[in-house]
């Protein structure tokens, strides 16, 4: 009898938490936190606009870091809310969508007239493509990403921009190449290449020492000489996805994300 009474006491819990609705509140720790990040879009296209490519590039590494930060901090704080979800998605579409895009146009592109904007046109539209699709396309597998995320394209963008800056390139085969990254990054954000999201990695989980060893060296050179060092990571991690999903089709499975 009394197992059956247990029985329909957790059911009843059960049954409130999938009714219970999501908060819509407003939270200003994590809301201010994508200001930031918005704010540091805004910045690096001021700053574009002005020709000060080197810092319009650094604004958008501030702005990766501020949007990693305010959903864990949401999460931590337990101040998640539908409203913080959208305000999150629209600032994204900003900071790394419209933002890159008309960076690289004014760095690189706009020598290519047409061609230039419609090569910028695409990696915007394919930043609002992914960004819809991965708020209404929810996967069992949230250790892959179907698609490019679009903060790591910004990233590889900005750590170009960073990188080459400072050796004046020029001419129209380098225009030329650079489009093609450009167009590259939007078609691989709609894709259905997978990576790695990292989610399932977890800082109190214990490490090999030479993993630490790794963590630390990688600290260092980011240090010593960030633009190259963070270009070169994130164009690995570019490279990663048809890298993986290669690999699993030969495996036989499927390339897409389950």
């Amino acid at each position: 009898m009394s197992q059956t009474v247990r029985k329909k006491a957790q059911d009843a819990d059960d049954a409130a938490v999938e009714d219970k609705p999501t908060r819509k509140g407003i939270y200003i720790i994590p809301n201010l936190l994508t200001t930031a990040n918005l704010f540091a879009g805004f910045f690096a296209i001021v700053q574009a606009t002005n020709a000060n490519f080197e810092s319009a590039a650094v604004a958008i590494f501030i702005a990766l870091v501020m949007d990693g930060l305010d959903g864990r901090v949401a999460r931590v704080t337990h101040a998640e809310s539908d409203f913080g979800t959208e305000y999150d998605s629209l600032v994204d579409m900003v900071s790394f969508g419209l933002t890159p895009a008309l960076v690289v146009y004014l760095w690189a592109l706009q020598g290519l007239g047409k061609l230039g904007w419609l090569g910028a046109f695409v990696y915007a539209a394919a930043v609002g493509l992914r960004l819809a699709r991965f708020n209404t396309h929810k996967t069992h597998d949230t250790r892959y990403f179907q698609g490019l995320p679009c903060p790591a394209a910004a990233a590889l963008v900005a750590g170009l921009v960073w990188a080459v800056t400072d050796y004046g390139m020029s001419g129209r085969a380098f225009e030329q190449g650079v489009w093609v990254l450009t167009v590259a990054l939007g078609l691989a954000m709609v894709s259905n290449l997978r990576y790695r999201s990292f989610k399932d990695f977890d800082v109190r989980r214990r490490v090999r020492f030479v993993a630490t060893i790794l963590v630390v060296l990688a600290i260092v050179l980011v240090v010593y000489d960030p633009a190259r060092v963070l270009f070169a990571l994130f164009a690995l991690y570019f490279l990663s996805g048809p890298v993986t999903t290669f690999v699993r089709w030969r495996r036989g499975e499927s390339p897409a994300e389950s």
